[in-house]
């Protein structure tokens, strides 16, 4: 049975599940994101959110509302008469009014495995903590930051090669089959939701720029998942040769030393405990480039150190 949604979402993370519902026969009468910002090359062109680039392609009204708690913003959504909302990444607070307008609730694809890593940033923090597993869930929304009862979940393995673009891509195409999921089960009376544990409660704080300097003084590991917990954005950095330099990927690697010292002419450096070779790294106003590269153009040997 199809049912009527309303979609509410905005970056890259949320086109898979948008796409996955549409061809699973499911009818968007709405889809609400983020108004368009500048960008291009000057910054002076609006630039719709992928979401909304989507939608136009699929022919379904786009509403960006800048606030939801009016009450002609209430009635513009109850108008649409929709069975269900399904949110992914919408980055607006849906007030208890919007939230009870569906007939059979407001649904939430939530990339973490609730209640560790409610908030802004699950994916990056997931990584940065060093935890072993991460995943998608889908729960109920309340009003509460990610309090929601929960309704299904996948896991997946977190390993020391997955940076944060790479956890995203994959949790993103693996939350949209667990919400076309949910919301098949919905459809037909079966979907079974069940309370948070109150044990084991994280907040994802948003990244703020502060956090990406590296400190070499952690052990290899902690750099390394610091590292890969901020690749691409905002980007771990140090300083070689006043310069500063984005670390995008790295590898665990043998050797010693002090913190932050050139260990070879292949990019190794010593960490706390151990060492990190860099695989992948973008220069202050450069594109990215894989390690060989770069050291074609720059030279970087003993007893150098990145700061």
């Amino acid at each position: 049975m199809p049912l009527r949604l309303i979609f509410m979402g905005t970056p890259d993370f949320s086109v898979p599940t948008l796409l996955e519902l549409v061809a699973h026969g499911h009818e968007i009468v709405a889809v609400y994101t983020r108004a368009p910002k500048p960008g291009g090359r000057r910054g002076l062109q609006l630039q719709p959110t992928p979401v909304e680039e989507a939608a136009r392609r699929l022919g379904v009204p786009v509403l960006t509302p800048k606030t939801l708690k009016t009450e002609e913003a209430l009635a513009e959504f109850r108008a649409f008469d929709a069975d269900a909302a399904v949110v992914v990444a919408y980055g607006m607070i849906l007030p208890q009014a919007i939230l009870d307008a569906p007939k059979l609730g407001c649904y939430n694809l939530h990339a973490s495995l609730l209640p560790r890593w409610r908030g802004a940033a699950p994916i990056n923090r997931a990584i940065m903590a060093g935890d072993a597993e991460s995943g998608v869930m889908v729960m109920k929304m309340d009003v509460g930051l990610d309090t929601g009862d929960v309704a299904m979940a996948e896991r997946l393995a977190i390993t020391d090669t997955m940076t944060a673009i790479d956890l995203h891509d994959r949790l993103s195409r693996l939350g949209a089959d667990l919400m076309v999921r949910a919301m098949a089960a919905l459809a037909r009376g079966g979907l079974q939701l069940k309370k948070q544990s109150e044990d084991g409660v994280t907040y994802a704080a948003k990244i703020d720029k502060a956090e990406a300097r590296i400190d070499w003084s952690k052990p290899a590991r902690e750099v390394l998942r610091h590292i890969h917990g901020l690749s691409p954005f905002p980007g771990a950095w140090a300083e070689l040769e006043n310069a500063r330099v984005k670390i995008l990927r790295c590898e665990l690697a043998k050797g010693s030393g002090a913190p932050g010292e050139v260990l070879d002419n292949q990019l190794t450096i010593a960490c706390g405990e151990g060492a990190i070779r860099i695989i992948e790294l973008q220069r202050e106003g450069k594109g990215r480039m894989q390690a060989a590269d770069f050291l074609r153009g720059v030279k970087v040997e003993p007893p150098m150190r990145l700061a």
